[in-house]
């Protein structure tokens, strides 16, 4: 009995190998939560387009937003784990196991990390006519007038919200939200005088900083950004070890075999060691972060506590 069940294990694994080795002998589907043109969708293309080449199979990124990216992650939940459907998850990925009750999925349950592709930092920008020019300035002002001045973000929840909510209670100080639906008209209205602050990623505030109708206060992130090298970091103006970026990651359903995994994981790191894939990354803003699917598991658990921690304390609610 025990060889019979030895000799299936080993033949099991042979075919396990084989398929690894085989794969890809079709078109590679990765999901995007948010719609096309977006940082998030930008990274996609960008890792799908290196991945394509060096699999040998086109790599098609499917746009699926809506419910905070839920739609998204429960279609590659259900999809079949066989390497063929992907998605570039961001920090929704962890927040909204909290953000939404009962928790819509489990990523540490049902999904696998591939592996983790890169940072692009949250930015605090202001209306050029707005009285602060930086961090100390605008503290001073919200300490003198706790909750009068208010900031726009993508959205309740979102990552820049998260990220000005955890700044917020480092400064100690109370500002006020102001929640849209998407980046672009948090930053119309700051740009037309309707509000003073908006929190996005940097890539979407990076035309209107070269027009001179929108001006930085502070990048997010523990190093200076490669599109805003003038700007200090958070760090740089008090605050060190705080850090706020929106991350992504290839993740795969959770019974995609090891092997096909491993092969992802492995294509992956060869293409965030490429030049072109570099510089894309750069002119969103962003960075690469090489690393094994271990190190990305990691850091949705722990992003996860954080998220779950700053949800309950702070009582955010959902759009």
């Amino acid at each position: 009995m025990l060889k019979r069940f030895s000799l299936i294990l080993l033949m099991s694994c042979v075919a396990t190998l084989s398929l690894a080795q085989n794969y890809p002998t079709k078109p590679i589907k990765v999901v995007v939560g948010y719609a096309a043109g977006g940082a998030v969708d930008v990274v996609a293309r960008t890792i799908g387009q290196s991945l394509s080449t060096s699999l040998g199979q086109p790599v098609i990124v499917e746009n699926k937003p809506g419910a905070g990216t839920n739609i998204a992650v429960k279609s590659v939940v259900t999809a079949e784990p066989d390497g063929y459907t992907m998605m570039m998850a961001a920090n929704a990925l962890a927040a909204n196991m909290s953000l939404y009750q009962p928790a819509p999925f489990d990523a540490e349950r049902d999904l696998v990390a591939v592996s983790l592709i890169g940072r692009v930092p949250v930015v605090i920008a202001a209306n050029p006519n707005a009285p602060y020019t930086n961090i100390k300035q605008l503290i001073d002002a919200a300490k003198g007038k706790p909750n009068s001045i208010a900031f726009g973000t993508p959205g309740n929840g979102s990552t820049p919200h998260m990220a000005i909510e955890l700044f917020a209670r480092a400064a100690g100080i109370d500002l006020q939200h102001i929640p849209y639906r998407g980046g672009s008209p948090a930053i119309t209205d700051v740009i037309g005088g309707q509000l003073p602050l908006v929190a996005v990623n940097a890539l979407e505030v990076l035309p209107h900083v070269k027009s001179g109708k929108l001006k930085v206060l502070a990048v997010l992130s523990p190093n200076r950004s490669a599109i805003f090298p003038d700007v200090p970091t958070i760090a740089e103006s008090g605050f060190p070890g705080f850090e706020a970026s929106v991350w992504y990651g290839l993740v795969a359903p959770a019974a995609t075999p090891k092997p096909i995994v491993n092969k992802l994981h492995d294509e992956v790191q060869k293409a965030l060691q490429t030049k072109e894939v570099r510089e894309r990354m750069n002119a969103v803003g962003g960075e690469v972060v090489p690393g094994s699917s271990e190190m990305f598991t990691n850091l949705i658990r722990s992003e996860r506590q954080r998220y779950a921690k700053l949800v309950r304390e702070a009582n955010i609610q959902p759009d």
